[in-house]
């Protein structure tokens, strides 16, 4: 258990190569004694997804919270630069990976993500997805051309916008979200929110132990064939103050 302002931490992580691939593209980064988590979702396949994913990781590795966004955007814009430089020199059409951040500061979360992987919140029994997917689904149900039970079957299901390395300009998108007690955070890869609904995923987030939370979240994943690798992060904030106030209006 560590500490972040006013905030105690306590988070759990797994990640799994699954049923169905060889290789574990995923990378993560749980951190929670600096507030700092991350899930990177290597891709290309035989183009070494997961030399992008551990790049990403081993990039964010040396932030800090109060640095964390400024510093992340310039290291992963540095890693994006030598992942095209690697495509280039190996011959092949890209070497990426998904990105998704969540650093705690000053009584807030700050997140940025480039790709599928996603950050999830769960507030008092209601869960909320914090990121919108960048993909070419996503596109299609933003324009009202997929109804979201269509987008879970589409052909193109797999195919992202946005992903470290994919493009020679990295975008990143950002936002932050101010923190609550019993705010309970869950960062995962595709291999995860392919297998389980957002209901399966709040009934496993109530629970109080992080541990067994993200445990059981990879239990399910795999017992649904685990066709992909699956990564979770599971992080949870108790205000260090909450005894003593009296909340008037706390809010959703």
């Amino acid at each position: 258990m560590t500490f972040t302002t006013e905030f105690r931490w306590k988070s759990a992580a797994r990640t799994d190569t699954g049923c169905v691939r060889q290789i574990n593209e995923d990378a993560i980064l749980d951190a929670p004694d600096r507030g700092l988590w991350a899930v990177a979702d290597g891709m290309g396949g035989h183009a070494v997804g997961d030399l992008a994913s551990r790049m990403v990781i081993e990039s964010l590795a040396g932030m800090t919270s109060h640095s964390a966004i400024a510093y992340a955007r310039a290291q992963l814009l540095d890693v994006n630069t030598q992942l095209r430089a690697e495509a280039l020199r190996r011959q092949v059409s890209r070497i990426g990976s998904t990105v998704v951040l969540l650093a705690a500061r000053d009584g807030a979360c700050v997140y940025l993500w480039a790709g599928d992987s996603r950050i999830y919140l769960l507030r008092r029994g209601r869960l909320t997805q914090l990121t919108r997917d960048h993909s070419h689904v996503e596109e299609l149900k933003a324009r009202g051309q997929l109804t979201a039970e269509e987008a879970l079957h589409h052909p193109a299901q797999h195919l992202i916008t946005r992903a470290v390395g994919a493009l020679d300009v990295l975008e990143l998108d950002e936002d932050s979200v101010d923190l609550r007690d019993g705010d309970t955070f869950l960062l995962c890869s595709d291999g995860l929110s392919n297998e389980l609904s957002e209901e399966e995923m709040a009934d496993e987030l109530a629970e109080p132990d992080c541990q067994l939370a993200a445990q059981r979240l990879l239990e399910i994943a795999l017992s649904r064939g685990g066709r992909d690798n699956i990564s979770v992060i599971v992080a949870r904030a108790e205000d260090c103050g909450a005894g003593d106030k009296t909340q008037v209006n706390p809010g959703v």
